[in-house]
């Protein structure tokens, strides 16, 4: 079989891939609830789903330090990378010894893509088509807001860093009915939050990953901001493109019937 990747790469298997390394935590999650398990012999160290995977299966170091001899040694058929959360470098090392399929996720159908893909390439192409189907049903489910919201979506502080456009989150703000207020700007911009006052910013959501927004974070910019509305959010389900995007559905419909 043969699949082009997100790179222009065609990714060439005699069949199914019965050893595979995932380099993508989302990905991860996306194997086991495909219905694979033994032939996965390689995770992350951020691969936190399932958790069973995360406290057995090895583990070749993080998504942005790969360690590439240990990918050798685990001798995959096939190892599962994304363009934006590993190195270029180490995707390359690792394609000189083996099949490297890379997505590129910034919209729910680019996905919707990568899940049937990531299906043909492990033989489990039925079972890819199901959760594609039910994914687009959930989501075709999410009800409309009264009203659109002007939306900021915080990923970093010290610098501030938001969702900009052109990013799987900036698509999954869309799906409920949030305008992100930085949509006009490049993937994840440094920000200044004295300006989100300017951009008629109705609500903040600070989120879960890759920095890990809490109670005390919370507190301190509603008493910076007054009169803008401050949520914690869980980041796993607007960026996890895969399996997760199921329960993402049912967590946006609910933030969306809860005022969102």
């Amino acid at each position: 079989m043969v699949e082009t990747d997100a790179t222009g790469a065609a990714v060439v298997l005699d069949g199914p891939a019965r050893r595979i390394i995932s380099l993508v935590p989302s990905q991860t999650e996306l194997l086991h609830d495909l219905g694979l398990g033994p032939e996965v012999v390689g995770i992350t160290r951020f691969c936190v789903h399932p958790a069973d995977w995360h406290r057995d299966k090895p583990r070749v170091g993080g998504t942005k330090d790969v360690r590439v001899e240990r990918v050798r040694e685990l001798s995959p058929d096939l190892v599962l990378a994304n363009r934006e959360e590993n190195v270029r470098e180490q995707v390359e090392a690792i394609r000189e010894f083996c099949p490297v399929w890379t997505s590129d996720v910034s919209t729910r159908e680019e996905a919707i893509g990568m899940i049937r893909a990531v299906g043909r390439l492990t033989g489990r192409a039925e079972a890819a088509a199901g959760m594609t189907a039910a994914i687009r049903q959930a989501f075709d489910s999410i009800p409309a807001p009264l009203r659109r919201r002007r939306t900021a979506y915080l990923i970093w502080k010290n610098p501030w860093m938001a969702a900009g456009g052109a990013t799987f989150i900036d698509d999954m703000l869309r799906s409920c009915g949030f305008d992100n207020v930085f949509a006009e700007r490049p993937r994840y911009p440094v920000i200044d939050l004295g300006g989100l006052a300017d951009l008629g910013t109705e609500l903040v959501l600070l989120s879960s990953e890759p920095f890990p927004f809490g109670a005390r974070d919370l507190s301190a910019l509603r008493m910076e901001r007054p009169g803008v509305d401050v949520r914690l959010v869980d980041g796993e389900m607007f960026s996890w493109y895969g399996s997760r995007m199921l329960k993402a559905a049912r967590y946006l419909s609910e933030l969306v019937e809860g005022g969102g």
